[in-house]
C-alpha cells in the first residue's frame, strides 16, 4: 500500500511562526511516506521541550515522556515490540543535558532507534536559557554575562559512545532532511540525525550561515558515500588531506577525497563532522569559524550487531535450554498433587 504525507499528519502544530520544528515536521511526514511503513507500525517517542511536542502531530503511536528520558522509553518500546519502527525526537537540552546519559548509552548499545536531535542551541520551552550546545560567551537569561563553558558537539558524543550512524541536515532544507531520515531508517542500529534549526524567539539566526539555500551553497558541503568531496557555489572547491588534517583545494585537484561513510575507522569522518567549528585559525575561503564548510548528509554509516536483536536471540537461546517454556509447563516441573 502506498502512503502519502497526509497519512502521517494529525492535529494543528503549536509552535511559533517560523520555528524550525514546522520545517522538520513536514520533512518527517514526507520521509515516512517515502519509506512506506504503515502508521500503525511506527512509534514516535519524545521528552520535554518545544521539539518534544512533535508526537502530538503524528498519526502514529506516540508518547510525550518526561524530561531527558525519551531514549529510555524508546529503548523499552523497541525491545518489547521489535517489529515497531521507533523514532525518538529530542532537543539539544532534553537530549544532551538531562538526557545525555541515555543518549550515549543508546549509541553504545546500538539499539535500533532513529534518534533525531533538533539543535537550536537554546532552551526554548523554558524561555531562553543556554543549552549544552550554546557557544562559549553566549548571552542568555541564565547567562546574562555570557557562558563560561565550552559546548558539546553532538557528533563527538555519538562517536565517543561508539555510535555507528551520524547524519546532519538543516531544517529549512527539505530534500536534505528527507534524504538523511531515509538513510537513518535503512541503517540497522542506533542512528543519530542532527537537525540544525532556528529558534526565532530566543536564538534567532544561530545557523544563519547555512539556513538559506544560498548560504548552504557557499558554506556547506553535502557528503555522499562514494562521491568526491566538492563544494562551493559552483562546485569550485574540494577537500584534500594535509598531514593529519584537511585542507581546501581546487575541485580539479587530483587529491580531492572521496567520502567513505562505511569506513570502520572514524578518524576522517569525525574531522569532517567537526568542520565549521572554531578549532583553529581561519584557513579557507568560507565565512565559517575555521574556513571549512559545514558538513551535511550522512557522515558515518557502519553496520554492527544491535542490542534488540541480541536480547531477542539471547531470550530464545535461554528458553531452548529450559525444561519449561510457559507458565503451565513451569508448574509441572515440580511435584503435583491432585485434590479430589
Amino acid at each position: 500500500m502506498a502512503f502519502t504525507a497526509q497519512d502521517y499528519k494529525k492535529g494543528q502544530p503549536r509552535w511559533c511562526p517560523g520555528c524550525g520544528d514546522h520545517f522538520f515536521l513536514a520533512s518527517l511526514h514526507k520521509a515516512m511516506a517515502e519509506i512506506g511503513v504503515a502508521p500503525k507500525d511506527i512509534a514516535v517517542i519524545s521528552g520535554i521541550g518545544c521539539s518534544s511536542r512533535l508526537p502530538h502531530y503524528m498519526a502514529t503511536y506516540g508518547m510525550n515522556t518526561i524530561h531527558g528520558r525519551a531514549a529510555a522509553i524508546a529503548t523499552g518500546c523497541k525491545v518489547a515490540n521489535p517489529n515497531l519502527t521507533v523514532w525518538q525526537i529530542s532537543g539539544d537540552g532534553d537530549g544532551l543535558a538531562i538526557g545525555g546519559n541515555h543518549f550515549i548509552h543508546a549509541n553504545r548499545r546500538n539499539i535500533n532507534l532513529n534518534m533525531v536531535l533538533l539543535n537550536n542551541r537554546i532552551y526554548g520551552l523554558t524561555k531562553g536559557q543556554y543549552s549544552p550546545t550554546s557557544p562559549r560567551g553566549f548571552v542568555s537569561k541564565s547567562s546574562p554575562y555570557g557562558t563560561v563553558e565550552d559546548p558539546f558537539n553532538p557528533v563527538e558524543l555519538c562517536f565517543g559512545a561508539r555510535g555507528r550512524f551520524f547524519a546532519r541536515a538543516v531544517a529549512t532544507d527539505a530534500p536534505g532532511t528527507v534524504e538523511i531520515l531515509k538513510a537513518a531508517y535503512n541503517h540497522k542500529g542506533a542512528s543519530v540525525c542532527e537537525i540544525l534549526q532556528n529558534c526565532v524567539i530566543f536564538n534567532n539566526g544561530t545557523h544563519d550561515l547555512v539556513y538559506t539555500k544560498e548560504g548552504r551553497a557557499k558554506n556547506a558541503i553535502y557528503l555522499r558515500h562514494g562521491e568526491k568531496m566538492i563544494f562551493g557555489e559552483n562546485n569550485e572547491y574540494g577537500l584534500a588531506q594535509e598531514g593529519f588534517g584537511l585542507k581546501v583545494v581546487s575541485a580539479d585537484d587530483p587529491n580531492v577525497l572521496v567520502h567513505d561513510a562505511h569506513c570502520q575507522d572514524k578518524t576522517l569522518q569525525l574531522k569532517l563532522a567537526l568542520m565549521g567549528t572554531p578549532l583553529n585559525e581561519k584557513l579557507g575561503p568560507l565565512e565559517t569559524a575555521d574556513g571549512f564548510p559545514i558538513a551535511l548528509g550522512v557522515i558515518r554509516d557502519v553496520e554492527a550487531p544491535t542490542y534488540d536483536d541480541c536480547v531477542t536471540a539471547q531470550i530464545e537461546e535461554v528458553k531452548a535450554m529450559k525444561k519449561y517454556h510457559n507458565f503451565a509447563e513451569l508448574l509441572e516441573t515440580n511435584d503435583i498433587w491432585e485434590v479430589r
